[in-house]
């Protein structure tokens, strides 16, 4: 792998630092987000690019930015970073969230680990590919995308439904990957080829109004509604277990009887009760569809006995599992005696799992990097539990993978602790280490193609 420059490192940890103070949230409703914020920035960064914008609501804007190959026949690769980021919580936080503030060689700030640090990356990469007196063989282009984070209505999936022509590519590089973490066996590295599908739900639970003061025997909504909601919690659907989980075990610290019933569908569920809390929520939710209740709105006033309550539920589903099989089991969780008091509607549009396979150029030339990067690392494919935009590429058979290239600095628990969690941050070295794994993947392609 190249050595890092240091010019390049200090021009992504700037552009992270003014992308974080835009603070572009996006909490799933229309009018939030605000992308455009980011998109002008990204603009005046990239002036002299070749760019064109999307933007299908006001103020929900998306920037591509394109660098032509010098050979026609190359393959061509689009860097995708989103530019939105979810809310946050100010009181939990150290520093200000979106202050953008460079404290110990770290970026702290919403969306320093998803995803700005490596939209930040992608766009300094493909600026100095344009800065250069020769351009690459290959056609790399850059989308700074909004939406991603309220399931890409407004952004990807809108720009591959009305203007594929111009994304179209032959590799998609996204978030995340390229988080070295320790085990037995050494170092090991992750780069996402698969991600998990998404079916969001509102559950409506009924039951008749009436006066607060006179419980006994009602039929309280509000109280239906608890009882969805700890069978929601207590479900296990069964455990669907692929190559990429096997090869995950295999490199866990544990001893070999909990390694046999974490590789067994009818043992899995009680062995993840074995492992750390942090890893098994990971090693659970790689392995089951997953119904998590996490919004929920009912009542009017307090002498009142609700007649309605809204349960909004994540579900993210694992490959092999339609959209028919979500109603089933969320039919099986709430329960016969519950399911009569209880409508379910889509929140978005449902998509199923997807992945790309590892045997590709792209993917091959992904892990010499990152093998360069970390002498003895071993790379290996992994399930991304959350959803990314990929898999809007992925339905038009193009190859899309999870990648970035972290220093190592902190533990791959850790890190995922971040998404989302208070006092997001990432270190100086790995904004530097993405940076520099793009310039060589577009140098580099040809030489494995």
């Amino acid at each position: 792998m190249t050595a890092q420059d240091p010019r390049l490192t200090g021009e992504t940890v700037e552009l992270l630092q003014a992308l974080i103070r835009n603070a572009c949230v996006n909490d799933g409703t229309t009018a939030s987000g605000q992308e455009v914020r980011n998109a002008d920035l990204l603009d005046d960064a990239l002036d002299g690019l070749p760019r064109q914008h999307f933007e299908p609501l006001p103020g929900r804007r998306s920037i591509l930015a394109t660098v032509e190959g010098r050979d026609p026949d190359a393959p061509s690769i689009l860097l995708m970073g989103h530019t939105d980021v979810v809310p946050v919580t100010p009181d939990e936080w150290r520093h200000d969230p979106f202050g953008g503030e460079l404290i110990d060689d770290e970026v702290w700030g919403r969306g320093a680990v998803d995803m700005l640090n490596l939209t930040a990356s992608m766009a300094v990469a493909i600026r100095e590919l344009h800065r250069r007196p020769e351009p690459p063989a290959v056609t790399v282009r850059f989308l700074g995308v909004a939406d991603e984070e309220a399931g890409g209505v407004w952004g990807a999936d809108w720009i591959t439904q009305h203007a594929w022509d111009q994304v179209a590519c032959d590799y998609v590089l996204t978030e995340s990957g390229g988080i070295p973490f320790d085990t037995p066996d050494g170092r090991k590295l992750v780069m996402a080829t698969a991600e998990k599908g998404i079916g969001w739900r509102k559950l409506i639970v009924h039951g008749p109004p009436s006066h607060g003061s006179m419980p006994f025997g009602t039929d309280n909504a509000l109280v239906t509604a608890s009882e969805v909601v700890r069978r929601l919690a207590a479900y296990l659907p069964t455990a669907r277990l692929d190559d990429r989980w096997r090869a995950w075990v295999r490199t866990l610290p544990i001893d070999d009887d909990l390694r046999k019933r974490l590789l067994d569908p009818d043992t899995i569920g009680a062995a993840l009760g074995d492992l750390d809390p942090t890893l098994a929520r990971y090693c659970h939710a790689v392995t089951h569809t997953t119904f998590s209740p996490n919004v929920v709105a009912g009542g009017n006033k307090t002498n009142i006995i609700p007649d309605r309550v809204e349960l909004e539920v994540d579900i993210r589903t694992v490959p092999g599992v339609a959209e028919h099989d979500v109603e089933a089991m969320l039919a099986e969780a709430i329960g016969p005696d519950l399911l009569h008091k209880v409508d379910v509607e889509s929140l978005t549009t449902t998509r199923p799992a997807s992945a790309s396979s590892a045997d590709t150029p792209m993917f091959e030339l992904l892990r010499r990097r990152a093998e360069a990067a970390h002498p003895g690392a071993e790379v290996m494919p992994w399930t991304i539990v959350g959803g990314t935009d990929a898999a809007f590429f992925r339905d038009r058979g193009v190859p899309a993978y999870g990648a970035g290239l972290y220093s190592g600095a902190i533990t791959l628990p850790e890190f995922a602790s971040r998404f989302h969690g208070h006092d997001e941050r990432i270190d100086v070295a790995s904004l530097g280490l993405s940076t520099q794994l793009w310039l060589d993947l577009a140098d580099g392609l040809t030489d494995v193609s």
